[in-house]
């Protein structure tokens, strides 16, 4: 079972239809517990950062949140739930994250269209598991007005997008995952990517139960 966060924000249900559609038993939760024993998490979202970061410890998924990015299960960070994962954002006013990736989020700078809104082209070099079978080039939707900046190299595998900024618009490191854009509003290739995220979770909990 994949536990699909909810801390209040977001198009949960979009979500859990989308991994419906790849044959994939999902279920939205707000139970820390649930979390715990999920074979893998999925954090989506949209909203503001400190909002959701308020939400997280007031529902008292923070400590569940940070077991389920120990590195032993597969996770899966979208949208604002992406963003969460870096140390800080400036998204009013300077405030941290859950500092699993070093780096920030900031503001597309002025004179372009913000958000970013629509459909844009991922590049890889073909070597992210979440994008198995998907060209290069390939396009995906977005909808944020925040971009995030990585400090440094630790090891992470990159997708990147171009909005008058180059940014990492998909990440890999380990068994964490994450997107800037919305799989499961990106039609063909994000539902790909969605049935590329549940092949790595059954080959996880398979590899688990031995």
């Amino acid at each position: 079972m994949i536990a699909i966060v909810d801390y209040g924000r977001g198009n949960l249900g979009s979500v859990e239809k989308a991994f419906a559609r790849v044959g994939v038993p999902a279920r939205v939760t707000q139970d820390p517990r649930a979390v715990d024993e999920a074979d893998a998490v999925v954090l989506p979202g949209d909203g503001a950062f400190h909002d959701a970061m308020e939400n997280l410890e007031r529902l008292g998924l923070l400590p569940s949140l940070r077991r389920a990015l120990d590195g032993t299960r597969p996770f899966l960070g979208i949208c604002l739930g992406y963003q969460l994962l870096f140390s800080t954002s400036e998204e009013f006013g300077e405030g941290r994250g859950l500092d699993v990736i070093s780096g920030a989020v900031r503001r597309f700078p002025l004179g372009g269209k913000v958000p970013h809104m629509g459909w844009n082209r991922v590049e890889h070099a073909g070597d992210l598991r979440l994008f198995e079978g998907v060209p290069s080039g390939a396009y995906f939707y977005f909808v944020h007005s925040y971009y995030p900046v990585l400090l440094g190299d630790t090891g992470e595998r990159i997708g990147w997008c171009d909005y008058g900024i180059r940014f990492a618009a998909a990440l890999e490191r380990g068994r964490l995952y994450a997107t800037q854009f919305h799989p499961e509003k990106s039609q063909r290739w994000g539902l790909r990517l969605l049935e590329n995220f549940a092949a790595i979770v059954k080959s996880s909990a398979g590899n688990a139960a031995r």
